[in-house]
């Protein structure tokens, strides 16, 4: 598994619950699969995937994995939930899918394999993990020069606590109760802040709106509460 520093177990402990019902696209991880197609294609449009060598952090079940794997990305896809890699490992194989599911950390994927990774895709992750800054730094230890990061997280604002708190926690039960807590909430500037001290350059920046009653994610210029940002590391830079 190898380093493992920046992690809360209490966290962690909230999704290995969830494992099984990873895959349940009505289940309690309904969003996820909502959200993904989105995901999926912010990454698709910016990033030539076909052969392409990508890494997945905190890849869960593999939504976000399978999804880039079918369109020709070379997939690695690391977890510390074991029980996520083991529900990841079986559906992938289940779908033929070439993923390399590993339960890792990602400093521990980049003191294995430093600037190996055309992109680096960490979705829902920086909001629970203690230390926002060293998990961007690892993320970019993973990139070679030119390749693009690509992160999801949710802003610290009021519309954030009361729209992906109070409303999809507690009134719509879009996810389950407890899931975020609003101190951890990542704002785009401390995002970028991060970033730039590891060495990358902001590139675009983008809202990812949620129709809780249609179902239906889409891109929008508001960031204040589901956004997606991409990163690169400048060609010449290691």
């Amino acid at each position: 598994m190898g380093a493992a520093a920046n992690l809360d177990t209490a966290e962690l402990a909230k999704f290995e619950g969830l494992a099984h019902q990873y895959w349940d696209a009505a289940g309690p991880l309904h969003t996820l699969h909502s959200l993904n197609p989105v995901r999926a294609a912010f990454i698709a449009a910016r990033v030539r995937l076909a052969g392409a060598r990508v890494a997945d952090v905190g890849c869960g079940g593999g939504l976000l994995s399978e999804s880039l794997a079918a369109q020709g990305a070379r997939v690695t896809g690391i977890d510390l939930s074991p029980t996520m890699i083991s529900v990841a490992e079986l559906h992938a194989t289940e779908m033929k899918l070439p993923v390399d599911y590993r339960m890792q950390s990602a400093a521990a994927l980049a003191a294995e394999a430093p600037g190996s990774f055309d992109a680096v895709c960490c979705m829902e992750l920086a909001e629970h993990v203690p230390d926002p800054a060293v998990l961007v730094a690892e993320l970019a230890r993973l990139l070679r020069p030119g390749g693009s990061l690509f992160i999801s997280t949710i802003n610290r604002t009021p519309q954030a606590f009361f729209g992906a708190i109070v409303a999809a926690e507690y009134l719509l039960g879009l996810v389950p109760r407890g899931t975020h807590e609003y101190a951890r909430l990542v704002r785009p500037a401390e995002l970028a802040r991060a970033a730039r001290a590891a060495g990358l350059e902001l590139r675009e920046l983008a809202g990812l709106d949620y129709n809780p009653f249609t179902r239906r994610a889409h891109l929008g210029a508001r960031v204040d509460i589901n956004y997606l940002a991409q990163f690169t590391l400048p060609a010449g830079r290691a």
